[in-house]
Formats: structure tokens, C-alpha cells, sequence
């Protein structure tokens, strides 16, 4: 807050004297209403307050001078506009759109921006509300005849106003009425993201990746640029690394003008703020798969954080995270419950949400070394009973499924190497985990990476500055041509799978070296599991077609059309592609892969505006602030686009079109289905 209190005498003074000069009686106005709603349905509400101690009337509240006083008059009160920060709390806007704060000296007074102490939690006394500062836990009332910390005998009556003012936001631009989530056999209709990371900003430490999904603030708060990663400091060299950005040319311009970010390559910046969720849920998605993201060598590597980068802490802080979520949106439909984003721990729920016309979203886990179980030079980090705990601890948080591996090596078994400059980013975070970089052997047919990984990619990640290696080390040297990962499933590894089947849980394929998945598929088909899934393209297409003959669901990263489609159409090909009854993709938002690509050809054949979507409501451009987004130009900058791209998608598909809106309007059926069959196996 800006204001200052060099003067505290002079400063009394004046706001005892502005008090006085308000406090000049009239009558209320006739058409006040009391608000006796309940204390977390209250957001968006325009109110004047008037405080009592205890049965007693101490006035309305006005502004007056640099704070606020009392009036006898509810005509001459001060509108203000609650706008709920989580559930029961809410940020309160005079009508000149200053919040008001609890001041450090007793007072509450009007500030310029959002922070901890523009905070006010709200219960429920009776007919009235009381209202406490969250942050300090004191109550609103009388405080040396203004408004300010006082006892909890003070309550505040709420009576309906106008003239209130009203916060920026982020319209979804969607209209029109959609089809419903369930048809007349209860059966799912709508999309399914299987692979999106909501939670990033919570992820690597919590400050490697600028911007939030959501912010109590509001977007102001949630999508406002970070210093870290302006030009040429360490997040902007950072997101040139995975991302090919400019580190010279970062400004960080977000809200309102975003010229820097979202574009559809800035990965260490937020892509999914819930506005954009909320868009494509209302353009017919109807299951969002979260996956918790959590990396301990790449959260060390980046030198600020504010939580810790053990990685089960680092899935324990999103889950929280996402679970603030659902409750900050239920906040801004209405109150505990009545969100349109709702978690799902069971097919079940995913059905009783869908029949409600609400987005469901699940619960995944994807980390290289989950329960703490990495390797160092092939010696196990874990046990079983790490195992068995850890099972227990993310089924309880509501986790259905999880990717036994990820982007390193670790003690289930190999992993299935990226390539170019990221895949060098990667190796080094490897080396870091495990000891030991990857280790490859030249191999045919299904294979782990088809580009030669060779010591040029790792000269030139070095040559960035910000990454340094262990004195010593020795670069590696890999064979050109087809190589796969030496390393397979271990003892651990198939402990944690038969465990995994045993609960039902869901199996992500993807990130397995081929030796690996192989295993893995093996031990699925020899107990007829069906739970196991490819759901972002980071499997051989030997994986799928397994998968796909297990009863299994698969997805494809959601890139460029061009590409989701030649990959549909492979998987359909395949030898087991009848099986696929629908379809899904990953968008893998925030996740470290490029979103997708502008539309090189949208000069010639662009998505035209506005567009009626799979569920046949009527889609407009959004808009951040002062920017308009385009598919067409932007390629999926943000969530809310992979609206906009789904249609392309559909409509690109030529004479598969049809075909095409079947399998993706069934893709959440499919996946519900498969989980069911898992947890019934």
C-alpha cells in the first residue's frame, strides 16, 4: 500500500476532522434492501455497510479522506463492492475502486492494490456479517471514531446499493446454450484434456514459472509480469532454453497489455488462468485431467523459490493449490459447491458432474522421483513400504493415476530421452539425479529418440551461462540413428505397477523408455489390465497399439493440426485402431512443451470468428485485457484457445471431420470407461 504515516498527528487530525464533516444525517434511501445471503455467496455484491457494537447503530461507513468514517446517512454511504478472494473472504472496493486495508496503526483505509491486508474473512451474526481482517484477525468496527480494528461485539448490516465499482476480469466469450454433458443413455458428450499441468505455478519452487491459474487479487494479481524473468535475467534465460524465446527481449508486460506473454512458446509463464479453462469448458470440454508436476533438479537449478523442491513437498503444495482453486471459483459462482470446476475423485463423480453440465477434473501425478525414489549410479533411493505409503498418501488427496516416470532415470527404470537442446537441458538434470547421464545403445524397430543425441546440443545449453556442471564431468558421446535407453523396468518398478493395478490406479505409459514400457505392458497384459494410457505423444507407436488392444485410451498432443491429425489417423490405422471408441487430447499447458503453432496458412483458410463449437454454442474472440486472441495468429497462446483449435481441428479434418467430432465428443466416455474397468478389474 502507498499510503504514508511520516505525519500520525497531523494525520489523525485531519481523518477525525473529515469524520466529522461526513457524519451529517438523511434519510435511508426507500429502495435499500437488507443482503442476509449467506457469508461465501456474497461475491460481486454492491452494499452499503453499516456497523453496530452490539445492538447499538455506530453509522454507515464513508470514505473520508484517507480513510473511512461513519454517517448516520444511507444515502450519503460509501457503495462498495464485495469481490470474493476465496470462500467467505472478499476484497472490498469503494467506489473509486480503492480496496480498503487494515492498517498497521488500527485504521482501515483505502489502498491502491491487493495484498494480505486487503483481505477480510466473513461470517455470518444473524441478520448482519462480521468482517475480519484475514491476515491480522481483527475485527471491523469503531476505532477511535473511524473505521478500523475494534472487539468482536461489532457487526456489519449489508443493504443492497448502486454506483459500486467494478474490478477488471476476463470475459470466456462464449454464448448460447450447450448441449448437454451426458445423453439420454448417460453417456459422457464433450472433450477430455488427459494431460494439462494447471498447478505449475505452484511447481519448481513456486517462482520458476511467472503468472497463476488464479490469484485472489484477480487477474491484476494472477497474470502481473515477474521482475525474474524480465530481459536477460535468469527466467528469461530460463524460457530461451525450453522454450526458444528472446532473453534480450523479455519486458514483461502481462495485465492488461500482454505484448510479452502468453505466446504459445512462453513456457515459464502462465497458459491456463481459469477464465481460459472456463472458455473451453464452455465450449464443450468436459473433463480436465490435472497432472501435479514436480521436478527436483530443475527446482535446484533456478535460484528462487519459496517452497521447498522435494518433490512429494512439491505435489503436496499443488494439490493444495488445486484444491484453493475449485474453492476461489466456487467463490465466484455462488459459494461452497456451486463452481462450474469440480474435482473428481471416482468415474462416478466425473458422472454425476457431467450430468450437471460442470467440467470435471481429475487428478494426476507426473514426477521423476515420485515417493522419493530415484537412483543414484543404479542404487534405489526408496523401499516398498516408501511405496505402499506413498500410494496411500496420493490416493487420499483424491490422485487417480500417476506417471511411474518421467524426464529422468530413477528407480523403476529408464526413461525415453528428449531431443536438441531440450533433451541437453534434460541430460543435465539427469546426470544431477542420478549420477550418471543417459546411457543409450543403437537399436531397431521401436526406439527412444530418432535424432542422434551428440555433444554440440550440450556445448551450446552450457554456453548459456546459467547451468554449470560437476568438475570433471565427462560430456557423453550417444550413436547416431535409432537409440534406445539400456535401462528397463526394475524389482521396484514392478512392485509399484502390481501395487498401482491392484488399486485400480491409472498407469501413464508415456515417458518410459521402450524397455520399459514393453515391461510394463507385459505384466498389464498378462493380468488383463486395461488401466494404461499414451496421452501427449511421448510413446513409440508400438506402445499405443498395445495400449489400444488392452482396452486402454490414448490422446495426442495437441500441436499443429497438420500433426494432430496424421497421428490420429496412424493410431486408427493401427493394428487394434478399431478399439478406438474416442478420443482425447494433451495440451500439456504449462508443462515445458510448446503450445500449439499460429496457423502458417491463416491468410488463406482461417478459422473465422465467431464460430459455433462441437456443443454448439456460439464462440467469440477472448479478451486480456487490451489484447485479442486469435487462433489463426496466436496458435493456443492460452487454455482458452484450445477452444478455438478443437473446432479448427474438426474442420480441417476434410472428409474425416465427421468421424473426428464423434471420437473427441467421446473421448471423456472413453476415458471414464477405462478408468471404471480399472478400479472394477
Amino acid at each position: 500500500m502507498s499510503l504514508s504515516l511520516r505525519h500520525p498527528t497531523a494525520f489523525l487530525t485531519t481523518l477525525l476532522v473529515s469524520v466529522a464533516a461526513a457524519s451529517v444525517a438523511a434519510a435511508p434511501p426507500a429502495s435499500a434492501a437488507a443482503i442476509t445471503a449467506n457469508a461465501d455467496a456474497l461475491d460481486g455484491t454492491c452494499a452499503t455497510l453499516r456497523v453496530f457494537n452490539g445492538s447499538s447503530a455506530t453509522g454507515y461507513v464513508v470514505r473520508s479522506g484517507a480513510g473511512y468514517g461513519f454517517t448516520a446517512s444511507a444515502s450519503g454511504a460509501t457503495p462498495f463492492r464485495l469481490e470474493a478472494t476465496q470462500l467467505g473472504r472478499y476484497e472490498l472496493f469503494g467506489s473509486d475502486g480503492k480496496p480498503a486495508y487494515q492498517s498497521v496503526v488500527g485504521f482501515i483505509m483505502a489502498g491502491d492494490s491487493y495484498g494480505d491486508r486487503a483481505d477480510f474473512t466473513v461470517t455470518k451474526a444473524g441478520d448482519r456479517y462480521r468482517f475480519t481482517a484475514t491476515a491480522t484477525g481483527q475485527t471491523m468496527g469503531s476505532f477511535l471514531w473511524s473505521l478500523g480494528a475494534a472487539g468482536t461485539s461489532y457487526t456489519v448490516a449489508l443493504a443492497t446499493a448502486t454506483g459500486c465499482f467494478t474490478p477488471p476480469d476476463i470475459d470466456p466469450g462464449v454464448t448460447g446454450t450447450a448441449a448437454p454433458g451426458v445423453d439420454g443413455s448417460g453417456r459422457l458428450v464433450g472433450t477430455i484434456d488427459a494431460h494439462a499441468h494447471i498447478t505449475a505455478a505452484a511447481a519448481f519452487g513456486g517462482q520458476m514459472h511467472c503468472g497463476e491459474a488464479w490469484a485472489s487479487g484477480g487477474v491484476q494479481v494472477a497474470l502481473a509480469g515477474c521482475d525474474t524473468h524480465r530481459s536477460l535475467n535468469v527466467g528469461a534465460l530460463f524460457e530461451a532454453i525450453v522454450g526458444g524465446t528472446d532473453a534480450a527481449n523479455s519486458p514483461e508486460d502481462g495485465w492488461p497489455t500482454f505484448g510479452d506473454w502468453p505466446q504459445h512458446n512462453s513456457l515459464l509463464h502462465e497458459q491456463s488462468y481459469y477464465r481460459g479453462i472456463e472458455r473451453s469448458w464452455r465450449a464443450g470440454q468436459r473433463v480436465l485431467n490435472a497432472l501435479l508436476v514436480a521436478n527436483r533438479s530443475i527446482c535446484e537449478l533456478f535460484p528462487f523459490r519459496d517452497t521447498p523442491c522435494d518433490e512429494m513437498d512439491q505435489i503436496r503444495v499443488q494439490s493444495r493449490y488445486l484444491y484453493s482453486m475449485q474453492d476461489y471459483i466456487d467463490a465466484q459462482n455462488g459459494g461452497a459447491g456451486k463452481g462450474w470446476f469440480r474435482i473428481a475423485t471416482t468415474p462416478a463423480q466425473v458422472r454425476s458432474i457431467a450430468a450437471q453440465g460442470k467440467l470435471a477434473v481429475t487428478i494426476g501425478v507426473e514426477n521423476s522421483e515420485i515417493f522419493g525414489c530415484r537412483e543414484s549410479n543404479d542404487v534405489p533411493q526408496c523401499t516398498t513400504a516408501q511405496i505402499d505409503a506413498g500410494l496411500d498418501e496420493l490416493q487420499a488427496i483424491g490422485v487417480s493415476g500417476l506417471y511411474p516416470i518421467h524426464k529422468f532415470d530413477n528407480a523403476f527404470g529408464g526413461t525415453r530421452f528428449d531431443a536438441g537442446l531440450t533433451g541437453a537441458f534434460v541430460n543435465v538434470g539427469n546426470l544431477l539425479s542420478t549420477g550418471h547421464w543417459w546411457t543409450a545403445t543403437s537399436c531397431t524397430g521401436p526406439s527412444d529418440n530418432e535424432q542422434p543425441l551428440v555433444q554440440d546440443d550440450l556445448v551450446r545449453l552450457l554456453s548459456f551461462g546459467v547451468l554449470s556442471l560437476p568438475p570433471g564431468t565427462v560430456l557423453p558421446v550417444y550413436p547416431s540413428g535409432k537409440i534406445c535407453n539400456t535401462r528397463g523396468l526394475t524389482s521396484l518398478g514392478r512392485y509399484l505397477i502390481q501395487r498401482m493395478m491392484e488399486r485400480g490406479m491409472i498407469i501413464h505409459v508415456d515417458h518410459m523408455s521402450v524397455k520399459t514400457a514393453q515391461a510394463v505392458l507385459d505384466m498389464a497384459a498378462t493380468a488383463h489390465y486395461p488401466g494404461v494410457t499414451s496421452v501427449h505423444s511421448w510413446s513409440d507407436p508400438t506402445m499405443i497399439d498395445r495400449i489400444l488392444a488392452l482396452g486402454g485410451f490414448v490422446a495426442t498432443y495437441a500441436n499443429s493440426v497438420p500433426e494432430f491429425l496424421s497421428e490420429w489417423r496412424a493410431n486408427r490405422a493401427a493394428p487394434h485402431g478399431n478399439a478406438i471408441t474416442g478420443y482425447g487430447y494433451g495440451t500439456d499447458v504449462n508443462g515445458l512443451g510448446d503450445q500449439a503453432n499460429p496457423r502458417p496458412d491463416a491468410t488463406t483458410t482461417p478459422l473465422l470468428y465467431p464460430f459455433t463449437a462441437p456443443n454448439g454454442t456460439t464462440v467469440t474472440k477472448q479478451v486480456f485485457g487490451s489484447r485479442t486472441f486469435d487462433v489463426n495468429t496466436d496458435g493456443a497462446a492460452q487454455y482458452g484457445l484450445f477452444a478455438d483449435w478443437t473446432t479448427d481441428l474438426i474442420q480441417r479434418a476434410g472428409p474425416d471431420s465427421t468421424l473426428l467430432r464423434q471420437q473427441l465428443l467421446s473421448g471423456a466416455e472413453a476415458y471414464v470407461r477405462m478408468w471404471e474397468q480399472a478400479i472394477a478389474w
